[in-house]
């Protein structure tokens, strides 16, 4: 009997095996296609000759530990204990699932704000707790009311992201305050923030976790080297969270994966001393100008995007159908794939609305625009 009977092949392996059999451009999965910086490769080479290829301590590599810790200062002013406050984690969604089964309970409830990305809902359901999944407002701004009137004694989690995947939104300081205020009244809400994409925003930096006070002491804050520098395949990230939360997390991580890939914590430690987050959010920043300047010749209509390097645009201009007929139809007939936004949502809301990813090569994106200015109205 399935522990998870409702969950199947993922809306992003079907999209990218679509992808595959109609030799489409793929810009629905979110991982870049081009080069490493040559630095990081660089150190890696070097690396892979010596002495670091057994275990690393569970919690992390200590010099990565470090690291982070002066990342954490020097983004957020925040001082962390790199023994008791930090766990490096195989890719973010092992430090989701490890927070998750660590510290939610049989029968107790988990906020998810839709549209959301897929992989809180089950570890929710394998701690046999209850996702109480609550739509944000069509601007994608939380939407408070509903927030309060779900949120009671039995909640023992609330999970955000921000910035958003798959809209991009951003939370604002108004949007921080009223969280808060809400959470002030529930002193045993724990609030998991997924802010994979923190070093990819664009007009103003994104408003983390690590520089509330009111919330800190009671949050898991989950991380991704992987999204940040580009290499989503070797799968590392990681999590900060006060000691007496994150000693449960531990007790899971050590079951789970014990200690992460050590190459790779070793190469991103060194790397770590030479990369400029800046100069990554620049990147993004130019590639999103690029995709907007080449849709600009599509029917498409642009939805904001504030961080991540996924754009959100609307159909609805000239097609009614819905957005998974949609999204099959871009593949089959004009050669680009893209993910329907109505898959992130427990009702499947249709708005009519669709998500591209522009961390691809120049090429990339004016090839597959070029395919889109082919749609008819």
């Amino acid at each position: 009997m399935s522990k998870l009977p409702h969950i199947g092949t993922s809306i992003f392996t079907v999209m990218s095996q679509m992808a595959n059999e109609h030799q489409a451009i793929n810009l629905a999965q979110g991982f870049p296609n081009f080069p490493v910086d040559e630095r990081l490769t660089a150190i890696t080479a070097k690396l892979a000759t010596e002495n670091v290829h057994q275990y690393t301590p569970m919690a992390g590599h200590p010099g990565l530990l470090d690291k982070i810790t002066r990342l954490t200062s020097a983004s957020y002013q925040r001082n962390i204990n790199s023994a008791t406050d930090i766990v490096i984690t195989a890719g973010a969604t092992e430090a989701i699932f490890a927070t998750i089964q660590a510290l939610v309970n049989k029968n107790e409830d988990v906020i998810i704000l839709d549209p959301s990305y897929d992989c809180y809902e089950a570890p929710i359901l394998l701690s046999n707790a209850n996702p109480i999944r609550v739509s944000l407002n069509d601007d994608y701004t939380p939407n408070w009311e509903a927030i309060e009137t779900k949120i009671n004694a039995n909640t023992r989690m609330l999970i955000i992201n921000n910035p958003h995947n798959p809209t991009g939104k951003t939370w604002s300081e108004t949007d921080f305050i009223q969280l808060e205020k809400i959470l002030a009244l529930y002193p045993d809400v724990i609030l998991l923030s997924d802010e994979v994409y923190e070093y990819i925003t664009f007009e103003q930096k994104h408003i983390s976790v690590n520089t509330r006070t009111a919330l800190r002491d009671r949050s898991v804050i989950i991380s991704s080297f992987g999204k940040s520098l580009h290499i989503t395949g070797w799968k590392i990230g990681y999590a900060i969270a006060p000691e007496h939360l994150m000693r449960e997390i531990k007790k899971v991580h050590q079951f789970l994966v014990f200690s992460v890939n050590s190459l790779s914590q070793a190469a991103i430690s060194q790397y770590l001393d030479v990369v400029d987050f800046n100069a990554i959010a620049n990147l993004y920043r130019r590639k999103r100008a690029l995709f907007s300047e080449l849709m600009a010749e599509t029917p498409f209509d642009l939805l904001p995007c504030e961080g991540s390097y996924f754009q959100v645009a609307s159909y609805a201009s000239f097609s009614n159908q819905n957005d998974i007929d949609f999204t099959k139809e871009l593949i089959t007939r004009y050669g680009v794939a893209t993910i329907p936004i109505s898959t992130f949502y427990a009702d499947n809301k249709d708005l009519k609305l669709v998500r591209f990813c522009f961390a691809k090569d120049d090429q990339t994106l004016e090839q597959a625009a070029k395919r889109l200015q082919k749609i008819t109205l």
